[in-house]
């Protein structure tokens, strides 16, 4: 699939307009993420997949908090040292993730090549936990890059999405992990 049929797979009507994303990214043979300019912020973005199941792509779908963390507890289910690694890894990513404050800044943010290349050896040592649960490695850690980007555009001081990371590290009951994830 090309560039511009990604593009056109990836655009939805809303209010009547067609919403083309800024970059498209084929992650593998069962996901593809869209970014958006959002509507919080002038660089606000809005993220989107479509999943392939069954060799039919879903419908374009907006990822929440919540189905982020009932993976991870899967992942943690079936390999609990190695999923507080990513956990750690993710932690470290937070840490390093900066809001958007420009135009050439999202630009360099958001190149795909940038958000892959930066990411590679994570993609290695954690592909075994994309074995469990619904999503592989490269779309989480991809996916958990762009909603820290987006958080932290929209509210520079936003700490939401870390305190999700680290209530799953450290093994918080279900409902706090629930309550984190599904707070707005």
């Amino acid at each position: 699939m090309n560039n511009a049929e990604l593009v056109k797979l990836m655009t939805f009507k809303r209010d009547g307009e067609n919403r083309t994303p800024l970059f498209v990214l084929k992650i593998n043979s069962e996901f593809i993420l869209g970014v958006y300019q959002g509507s919080i912020s002038k660089y606000d973005i809005l993220i989107k997949y479509r999943q392939n199941i069954d060799n039919k792509w879903s419908r374009i779908r907006t990822p929440k908090h919540i189905h982020w963390a009932v993976d991870i507890l899967i992942k943690m289910h079936s390999e609990p040292q190695k999923t507080k690694e990513f956990l750690e890894f993710l932690l470290e990513m937070w840490k390093n993730t900066y809001p958007i404050m420009s135009e050439e800044q999202r630009k360099k943010t958001l190149e795909i090549n940038y958000l892959i290349d930066s990411n590679k050896n994570a993609f290695e040592e954690y592909s075994e936990l994309g074995k469990k649960g619904e999503y592989n490695i490269k779309f989480l850690i991809l996916l958990a890059k762009l909603l820290m980007i987006q958080e932290k555009t929209n509210l520079e001081t936003a700490y939401m999405f870390k305190n999700l990371i680290q209530a799953l590290k450290s093994g918080k009951d279900i409902f706090k992990i629930v309550s984190i994830a599904t707070h707005r």
